[in-house]
């Protein structure tokens, strides 16, 4: 494939100028062809993930392989009816008319990856984008290098290389391709690489879709299972070793309950990984020295009630707990994305939403309670890009929910048929008929602008004409058709 951004744009635009792409067959062989790239290469991609973000075998299948097989699943099985036209109630003065919405492709979309999970960040938005019926240039991110390899030297074995490309390279090689117009980007990462992309854009009025992240806060009070709440917390800590987007960055609770906690946590931590850590395998690494020493940083200073051993040669960060930490320390002025986990004490649950509200809203917010009124105080008195109960990051999992953030955490969402909408115009369509019937209501909206005719809108606009469930046209449109001209007539000569 050229490595030129022009000319891969300029060749996937006339891929879509041909209409290819709008094919169900065409999108569904594309599908099927991503389904057999997961098949062939599954143990490639765990040796990949392996190499560049010191991943386990099972962690690469749970958090990204399983992932990515149900999305491409999930989008065949409905893709055909993702693709028909949606039918919409009518108001009554619509009766005979068809009203629907069509979901057509933008056209040439780019799709940037990020390093943290670089099959499921990547590759998800991507499939969207081609049962959408898009061509698209996939950009990965240039910090899992064995990853990109694997996508630019693959992929192409198995999608129609006229439409689709991936394009690998770092800054220089993003910026060059940012300098080409899509008609639509979808990109997931900082929030200043993020600002870039969108200015980016602005220059060609592209739409976007930003996955930015941010510190996803968690609420802990004494009604939780505690030793529960530990287990799950600490796994959303050191799964991938928190360089998740939805990471509980860190933890709101009272003094009784953070002791309580921390006892948890430490058991909790050593049953999974026992007395050395570092020696455990599955206990995933830092991605490279610059996010190393930002985190290791990050730590000192502050009272350590867990972990906190550091191995700037291997870049291992212990799962580490924090306490009697102050709102106005660095750890909480950025996303921390590590294994770190930061305590401050509250009161009340209302002091807790006070300190998240505060704050740049999150991609998400974690609320651990037994509480059903505790619950929906934070669901309904907090804004985020989603609330996950109980649990943490599971709500990323669930295909039908909708993913993605607000304010600085973002913009857009996608999973499931959320993607297929995301990648997609939601065109409107009003298709009327020549009747004549329909044609003596439509006297009302032509000249002559008499104050006969006024005084007849103002009182049908005064009438509360019901939203009717979809109708086609046909014996009970055109009765209530005849009730409108008949109410139409009767104000008429009332005059």
């Amino acid at each position: 494939m050229s490595k030129d951004p022009e000319t891969i744009v300029k060749t996937a635009r006339e891929a879509f100028n041909s209409g290819i792409t709008k094919d169900y067959g065409f999108r569904l062989s594309q599908l099927r062809g991503m389904q057999k790239f997961m098949e062939n290469n599954e143990e490639n991609i765990v040796q990949a993930l392996k190499q560049d973000n010191k991943k386990s075998r099972y962690e690469s299948y749970l958090m990204e392989i399983v992932h990515i097989k149900k999305a491409i699943s999930a989008t065949i099985k409905n893709l055909k009816q993702w693709m028909e036209p949606e039918k919409l109630p009518k108001p009554l003065l619509f009766i005979t008319d068809q009203l629907e919405i069509h979901s057509e492709p933008y056209g040439v979309v780019l799709v940037i990856g990020a390093w943290n999970y670089p099959l499921v960040i990547t590759l998800e938005p991507f499939i969207a984008a081609i049962a959408a019926g898009n061509c698209a240039v996939l950009k990965p991110s240039e910090l899992v290098p064995t990853c990109a390899r694997l996508f630019e030297e693959q992929l192409g074995k198995y999608l129609d290389t006229s439409c689709f490309h991936v394009y690998n390279g770092g800054v220089a090689e993003t910026t060059a391709l940012l300098e080409q117009r899509f008609d639509y980007i979808f990109y997931t990462g900082s929030r200043g690489v993020g600002k870039l992309i969108y200015a980016a854009a602005a220059k060609f009025l592209t739409p976007v879709t930003l996955e930015l992240g941010g510190k996803c806060p968690v609420y802990l009070d004494d009604s939780a299972d505690l030793e529960i709440a530990a287990s799950r917390i600490m796994w959303g800590k050191c799964i991938n070793v928190g360089q998740t987007c939805v990471e509980p960055d860190y933890l709101l609770c009272s003094q009784f309950v953070r002791d309580k906690f921390v006892q948890a946590a430490k058991n909790v931590i050593k049953k999974w990984y026992g007395k050395n850590i570092a020696q455990n395998d599955v206990y995933g690494r830092i991605i490279n020295d610059q996010h190393f020493q930002r985190v290791s940083k990050l730590i000192e200073g502050h009272k350590i009630a867990l972990g906190g051993k550091t191995n700037p040669q291997d870049r291992f960060i212990e799962p580490t707990i924090l306490i009697d930490v102050n709102p106005d320390d660095p750890i909480m002025q950025e996303e921390i994305f590590g294994p770190v986990l930061p305590i401050l004490t509250v009161a009340t649950p209302e002091e807790a939403i006070e300190f998240i509200n505060a704050r740049p809203k999150p991609l998400a917010i974690y609320v651990f309670s037994s509480s059903p009124m505790e619950q929906q105080k934070f669901i309904k008195g907090t804004s985020s890009g989603g609330v996950c109960v109980n649990d943490v990051i599971m709500q990323l999992t669930c295909e039908v929910l909708p993913f993605g953030g607000v304010g600085s955490s973002g913009f857009g969402a996608y999973h499931g048929h959320h993607s297929f909408k995301t990648f997609s115009h939601q065109k409107g369509v009003l298709i009327k008929n020549l009747s004549k019937l329909d044609e003596y209501v439509q006297q009302l909206r032509y000249p002559p602008y008499t104050l006969k005719k006024l005084n007849t809108v103002k009182k049908l606009l005064a009438i509360n004409l019901p939203i009717v469930p979809r109708l086609d046209i046909g014996k009970f449109s055109l009765f209530l058709m005849f009730v409108l001209v008949a109410t139409i007539f009767s104000f008429w000569f009332k005059e």
